[in-house]
């Protein structure tokens, strides 16, 4: 069965709805520490990815994907589900939901 098959009806939609077979495999070897990885809460774009980078005084600083540094409560810091998970079709898959 092709990989494609069921998508076209989403037409245009369909590449941003289901990766393809070489995306799927690059993200299964991308390195990932779950312990590190997180989305915190972003004032312009709602949440962006970032690296937990030290954790004192009741704050946790984040690097984020964007290079700014920020100093967050924990209640503001959210699990992030590995990239072999981006664009999963079954929701159930997922480790986290937010």
């Amino acid at each position: 069965m092709s990989r494609d098959a069921g998508m076209e009806i989403f037409g245009e939609a369909a590449p941003y709805l289901r990766k393809s077979e070489k995306e799927r495999t690059e993200a299964q070897k991308q390195p990932f520490d779950a312990k590190t990885y997180c989305f915190v809460a972003d004032p312009e774009v709602e949440y962006t990815r970032g690296r937990i980078k030290a954790a004192q005084d009741g704050k946790i600083t984040v690097e984020t994907e964007d290079g700014r540094t920020v100093a967050v409560k924990p209640d503001d810091v959210y699990a992030m589900n590995p990239p072999k998970f981006d664009r999963v079709e079954d929701v159930a898959m997922l480790t986290h939901l937010h």
